[in-house]
C-alpha cells in the first residue's frame, strides 16, 4: 500500500455540505449513542470509544461514587456513569490515551470486581454517513480503463469519492451505505466489463462467540488456523477457559453467519460456534451472583453449627451454644468441662466463629480495605467494624479468663449472627435487584431463538428452508414466518397475508393486517397466515433492540433527586462511626462515674462490655443501602413499566421533570388529529374544467411531502382513474407509479414554503397553492365568493387551500383531518390533573378555534410557523412553569427541544426521537397522561422511600444506642441490630406495586 498510486476522481467530492439533510429514524443508532454518551458524561466525540463494564460488589451510593471517582481519575477518560442496580458502568474514553485494561484495573483497585461486556449481540459502531471500501479491480490494462472505471463510479448514486490505481489493480471508493451497497458497486464495475471484489471497508463489528468442542490447546490451534485464513476478520481473541472467542470483523466483506458456518465446516464439525447473547449472559451472571451469595449464606449458617456429641443427631449453632445450651442442665455441664485452660464450649465457639469471621466474611474485609485505601467508606466498613470489635473483645476475654481464672462474658455469637444476617440481607437484595430488570428481560425474550431461512435453487426459486440461529440473520435474507410464531427480525413482507399482534412492542392491542410490502417488527407475533419476509434490520439495528437500548440508557442515568442520596451516602459512615464512639464513651463514663445503677449491668458483665455492646449495635444497625437504592430502583422499574406500555423514557432527569408539568402544548396536525387529511370539497372560480384544475394542483403538490399535499394528489388521482385500476393492492401501487409519471404535468422552479404552501412553474406560468398569506404575498386578489367559501370551511373545523394560476385565483379545496377518538378524553383528563392544555398550529385562526372548541382547549395559538412553536414554549416558561410539548418529533423538533419535557408521539417506525425526552410508541394521546402519571407516582414513591430510609436510621440508631434502655430496660443486642439492618436494605418499596 505504500507504493499505491491513486488518481483523484475528476470533480470529486460529490454531494455534501449544508445541502444534505440527515434522515431521522425511530430510535436510530445515532440517537442511542448520543444518549449513552450523555449518560456517561460529556458527549461522545469523534475518536472516543464507549465500553460497558460489569461491576460486582457495589452495595450503596458510596460504592458508585467510588467507582466513578476511580475511573474518572484515569488519563483519557471522558465520562463515566455507574448504575448500582444494573451493576454496570458505562465509560467513554480516548483509545489513544487509555485502554480497556486501564478501566478494569481502576475499578479493581477501587475494591470491586470488573468484567468487560459486549454492547449488544453484534456490537455495531456509531452509524457512519459514509464508508470507505477497497476493491480489487481486474481486467484494467491502461489509463483509459482507469478513467472508464472512475467514470462509472462517479455516476453511481451515493458515491462521494473514488480513486483507482492501475499498478496494483485496486480502487478505493467512499460511499453512502444507505444509498448504495458494496454489491451494487461491484455489479456496476462488472457490467462495464471488469472483474471486481471488495477486499475491506472502514466498517467493523464485534461479536462474542461461544464455542462447543473447545477443550484443549489443540482445539485452540485449530480455531486460530481457521480464523487466520478467513477474509474480513480484523482481530480475534480466544478464551479457552470460558470457551469463547471475541471477533472483530468487516461486515461488508464477511457475514456473521459465514463466520459460524466456516468454523464448523473447516473443523469438520469438531467445533460449533454460536453467538453469545449479552442479555442472556447478564441474566446468567445475575443468577451466578445470587447463587454465590446463597452459597455464602448457607456456609455461614453451616459453619455456625457444630456436630456436638452432647446432643445426638442434632447440630447446635454457635448462637444456641451461647443462648440456649446454658439453660439445659446436662449440656451445660459438658460445655463447662475444661480442655486445658479453656472451656470446651468456648473453644467450640471460637473455632467456628473464626471460620465465619475470616472465611465467609473475607469479602467484607477485602471490600472495606479497598474502600478505605481510596479514601471512601461504605456498608462493608460498618460490618467489619462491628464484627471485628465483637470478635476481638471475645478473644481477649477468652484468653484473659483462661490465664487469670476470672471469666468475663464472651460474645462470639454476635459476630457470627451479624455476618449471617448481613449475608441474608445481601441475598434478598440481589433477588430484588434482579426483579427490577424484569421489563428488559421480557423484551429480550420476545426475540425467537431460531428462524426459518428460505434457500434458493440454481434457478433462483425458493426450494428449501433451513432453521438457523436468529442472531445469524443477515439483511436481505428471506425468512418464513409460520402462524403462531414470532417475527425474527425487522423486515418487509414479500409474500403472503396475515394479521400480526404488535402489542408486545408497541402496546397496540388490535392485530395489524399485513400484506405484500407491509413492514413487520421483530419480536411481534404472527397470528394466522404464513408470511415470507425479507430482513431489513438485524441485531442492534432492530426496533426492539433499540427500545431495549433506550430503556437501558434511561436506567443508567441518574435523576437529580439522587444527588441528595449520594451526598448523604458520602458522609453516612463517618457519622455512624462517630455516633458509635460517642455512644461507647457516654455509657462507659456514666458507668464509671456511677451515673446509673449497677443493676443495669448484668452480673456476669461489666461497664466496659455493657458500653461496647451498645456501640457495636449502633455500627451494625445503621444502613445506607435503603437510601442509595430508593431512587435507582424506582427509576428502573418505572422505565420498565413505561416500556411495557409503549412509553419510552430517555432518562431519570426527564422522568423527574414530568411530575411538575403545568402546561401541555399539543401540535394539531397528526397529534390531536389523525394526520390523515382527506379532501371534502372542491370549488372552481373560473371557467377551468374540474379535471384540469385537479391535474394542475396535483402536479404542483407531487413534489411536496406535506400530508395535505399527499391527500390532494390521492384525490386527484382517484378522480381521474377510479375504476381503471387492477384489483390487487400490489398491482395498484405499481400501476399508480406508471400513471403518475405519464399523467402529471412537468414542473419547474418548485419551492415549498413551510407554513404557507408551494409554488412552481407549469407550462411557463406560475401556480401558487396554499393559504391566504401565500396568495396575498403574491399580490393575488381573493374574490368575495372564494372568501365566503373559505370562511364556511374554517367555521366547520376544515382547512381551505387556495389555488392561483397565472396570477388569477382559479379554485379552492376543502380538507379535513378528523380528531383522534381519545383527544377529548385526554384533554379533560389533563384538566383534572391540574394541567393546562394548549394547542399550537400553523393553521388559520378560525379552523384552529373550531378544532380547539371541539376538543375542549381554551388556549389556542394559530398561524404559528414551525420555528415559532419554540417561541410559544419559551413564552410559557417565563414564569418558571414546566412545559411539555407533544408533537410528531420531526417538524416540531425545535419546540420539543425547547420544552422541559418533549414527547414525540407517532406510530411504529415513523417516530423521530432526537429532540424528545419521551417516545410514545403508540399513536395514542392517552400515553401523554400515562407518562405524566408514571412520573408523579414514581417520584411520590421515591419520596416515601427516602422517608422510610431516613426514618429507619433516625429511629433505629438511637434505639441501638440505648436511648430507651433507662425507661424500658430493653437493650438491642448486636445480632438483632444486624438482622434489622439486613431487612432494611430490601425494604425499598418499588413503584410497580
Amino acid at each position: 500500500m505504500a507504493h499505491l498510486q491513486l488518481t483523484p476522481l475528476a470533480g470529486g467530492g460529490g454531494r455534501g455540505g449544508a445541502d444534505e439533510m440527515e434522515e431521522v429514524a425511530l430510535l436510530g443508532p445515532d440517537s442511542y449513542d448520543e444518549e449513552a454518551a450523555a449518560a456517561a458524561g460529556p458527549e461522545e466525540e469523534e475518536g472516543m470509544r464507549r465500553v460497558q463494564v460489569r461491576v460486582t460488589g457495589m452495595t450503596c451510593s458510596a460504592c458508585t461514587a467510588a467507582v466513578e471517582a476511580a475511573v474518572s481519575a484515569r488519563r483519557g477518560v471522558g465520562g463515566v456513569a455507574v448504575s448500582l442496580l444494573q451493576s454496570r458502568a458505562r465509560v467513554v474514553f480516548d483509545p489513544a490515551l487509555a485502554k480497556e485494561e486501564d478501566i478494569i484495573e481502576a475499578i479493581e483497585d477501587a475494591g470491586f470486581e470488573a468484567e468487560l461486556l459486549p454492547d449488544s449481540t453484534v456490537s455495531q459502531p456509531k452509524l457512519q454517513n459514509t464508508l470507505s471500501g477497497q476493491f480489487r479491480i481486474g481486467g484494467m490494462t491502461c489509463a483509459a480503463c482507469v478513467n472508464s472505471v472512475e467514470g462509472i463510479l462517479k455516476k453511481l448514486p451515493g458515491v462521494k469519492r473514488a480513486v483507482v490505481a492501475l499498478a496494483t489493480s485496486l480502487g478505493e471508493v467512499e460511499y453512502d451505505p444507505s444509498v448504495i451497497s458494496k454489491d451494487e458497486i461491484v455489479q456496476a464495475i462488472e457490467d462495464a466489463g471488469f472483474e471486481a471484489a471488495l477486499l475491506q471497508s472502514s466498517e467493523q463489528d464485534k461479536v462474542l462467540l461461544g464455542l462447543m468442542g473447545l477443550h484443549t490447546e489443540v482445539d485452540v490451534d485449530i480455531l486460530h488456523d481457521i480464523l487466520k485464513k478467513m477474509e474480513g476478520l480484523r482481530q480475534f481473541n480466544v478464551n479457552l477457559v470460558l470457551s469463547e472467542a471475541e471477533i472483530v470483523f468487516d461486515p461488508e466483506v464477511v457475514g456473521l453467519r459465514s463466520i459460524v458456518d466456516t468454523i464448523e465446516m473447516e473443523s469438520s464439525g469438531r467445533l460449533k460456534a454460536h453467538v453469545q447473547n449479552p442479555y442472556i449472559r447478564a441474566a446468567s451472571n445475575d443468577a451466578q451472583e445470587a447463587s454465590k451469595m446463597l452459597h455464602l449464606l448457607c456456609s455461614s449458617l453451616f459453619l455456625s453449627h457444630t456436630d456436638s456429641p452432647l446432643v445426638p443427631l442434632q447440630q447446635i449453632p454457635v448462637f444456641f451454644i451461647r443462648m440456649v445450651c446454658p439453660r439445659i442442665h446436662f449440656t451445660r455441664s459438658l460445655l463447662l468441662m475444661h480442655l486445658g485452660p479453656f472451656y470446651i464450649g468456648d473453644l467450640l465457639k471460637w473455632i467456628l466463629v473464626s471460620i465465619v469471621q475470616f472465611g465467609v466474611g473475607k469479602r467484607f474485609y477485602v471490600a472495606a480495605y479497598r474502600a478505605l485505601r481510596h479514601g471512601s467508606t461504605n456498608m462493608d466498613v460498618l460490618v467489619v467494624l462491628g464484627t471485628t470489635a465483637s470478635y476481638i473483645y471475645s478473644v481477649c476475654a477468652l484468653l484473659y479468663g483462661a490465664f487469670t481464672g476470672f471469666h468475663p462474658p464472651i460474645y462470639f455469637e454476635t459476630s457470627a449472627m451479624i455476618i449471617t444476617f448481613v449475608l441474608f440481607g445481601k441475598y434478598l437484595e440481589v433477588l430484588a435487584k434482579g426483579r427490577t430488570s424484569d421489563a428488559i428481560k421480557k423484551l429480550v425474550e420476545l426475540v425467537p431463538a431460531t428462524a426459518l431461512l428460505l434457500l434458493k435453487d440454481k434457478e433462483g426459486k425458493y426450494a428449501a428452508e433451513k432453521e438457523i440461529d436468529a442472531s445469524l440473520i443477515q439483511p436481505g435474507d428471506v425468512l418464513k414466518v409460520l402462524p403462531g410464531s414470532k417475527v425474527p427480525a425487522d423486515g418487509t413482507v414479500v409474500w403472503g397475508t396475515s394479521h400480526v399482534d404488535e402489542s408486545m412492542v408497541t402496546g397496540e392491542s388490535a392485530p395489524i393486517s399485513k400484506e405484500v410490502s407491509s413492514i413487520v417488527i421483530g419480536g411481534t407475533m404472527n397470528l394466522h397466515g404464513i408470511l415470507h419476509i425479507q430482513a431489513t434490520k438485524v441485531g442492534s439495528g432492530t426496533v426492539l433492540s433499540q427500545i431495549i437500548s433506550l430503556v437501558e440508557t434511561a436506567q443508567m442515568s441518574k435523576a437529580p433527586i439522587q444527588k441528595f442520596a449520594d451526598y448523604v451516602a458520602g458522609i453516612f459512615v463517618p457519622i455512624v462511626v462517630t455516633l458509635s464512639l460517642v455512644t461507647f464513651i457516654a455509657w462507659f463514663l456514666c458507668g464509671s462515674l456511677g451515673a446509673y445503677p449497677n443493676s443495669w449491668v448484668d452480673e456476669t458483665s461489666n461497664c466496659f462490655v455493657f458500653s461496647l455492646m451498645f456501640s457495636i449495635s449502633v455500627v451494625v444497625i445503621a444502613c445506607p443501602c435503603a437510601l442509595g437504592l430508593a431512587t435507582p430502583t424506582a427509576v428502573m422499574v418505572a422505565t420498565g413499566v413505561g416500556a411495557n406500555h409503549g412509553v419510552l423514557v430517555k432518562g431519570g432527569d426527564a422522568l423527574e421533570r414530568a411530575q411538575n408539568v403545568k402546561y401541555v402544548i399539543f401540535d394539531k396536525t397528526g397529534t390531536l388529529t389523525q394526520g390523515k387529511a382527506t379532501v371534502t370539497s372542491t370549488k372552481v372560480f373560473s371557467g377551468i374544467d374540474l379535471g384540469d384544475f385537479l391535474t394542475l394542483v396535483a402536479s404542483a403538490e407531487a413534489s411536496s411531502e406535506h400530508p395535505l399535499a399527499k391527500a390532494i394528489l390521492d384525490y386527484a388521482f382517484h378522480f381521474h382513474f377510479f375504476g381503471k385500476l387492477p384489483s390487487s393492492k400490489d398491482d395498484i401501487k405499481k400501476r399508480k407509479q406508471q400513471i403518475l409519471s405519464q399523467w402529471l404535468l412537468e414542473v419547474a422552479e418548485f419551492s415549498a414554503l413551510p407554513g404557507k404552501g408551494v409554488q412552481c412553474l407549469i407550462n411557463g406560468k406560475k401556480i401558487v397553492v396554499g393559504n391566504r398569506t401565500l396568495i396575498t404575498e403574491n399580490g393575488i386578489n381573493i374574490p368575495e365568493e372564494a372568501e365566503s367559501f373559505l370562511v364556511d370551511l374554517e367555521l366547520n373545523a376544515k382547512t381551505g387551500v387556495l389555488v392561483a394560476y397565472d396570477c388569477e385565483l382559479i379554485g379552492s379545496i376543502g380538507m379535513t383531518d378528523p380528531l383522534k377518538r381519545e383527544a377529548v378524553v385526554v384533554v379533560e383528563g389533563l384538566k383534572k390533573m391540574g394541567i393546562y392544555p394548549v394547542m399550537v398550529t400553523g393553521d388559520n385562526w378560525r379552523t384552529a378555534q373550531a378544532v380547539a372548541k371541539e376538543v375542549g382547549i381554551e388556549d389556542v395559538r394559530a398561524e404559528v410557523m414551525p420555528a415559532g412553536k419554540a417561541d410559544v414554549v419559551r413564552s410559557l416558561q417565563k414564569d418558571g412553569s414546566v412545559i411539555a410539548m407533544v408533537g410528531d418529533g420531526i417538524n416540531d423538533s425545535p419546540a420539543l427541544a425547547a420544552a422541559d419535557v418533549g414527547m414525540a408521539i407517532g406510530a411504529g417506525t415513523d417516530i423521530a426521537i432526537e429532540a424528545a425526552d419521551y417516545v410514545l410508541v403508540r399513536n395514542n394521546l392517552e400515553d401523554v397522561i400515562t407518562a405524566i402519571d408514571l412520573s408523579r407516582k414514581t417520584f411520590s414513591r421515591i419520596r416515601w422511600n427516602y422517608f422510610f430510609a431516613m426514618a429507619y436510621n433516625i429511629i433505629a440508631i438511637p434505639v441501638a444506642a440505648g436511648a430507651l434502655f433507662p425507661f424500658t430496660g430493653l437493650q438491642m443486642p448486636p445480632w438483632l441490630a444486624g438482622a434489622c439492618m439486613a431487612f432494611s436494605s430490601v425494604s425499598v418499596d418499588f413503584v410497580d406495586r
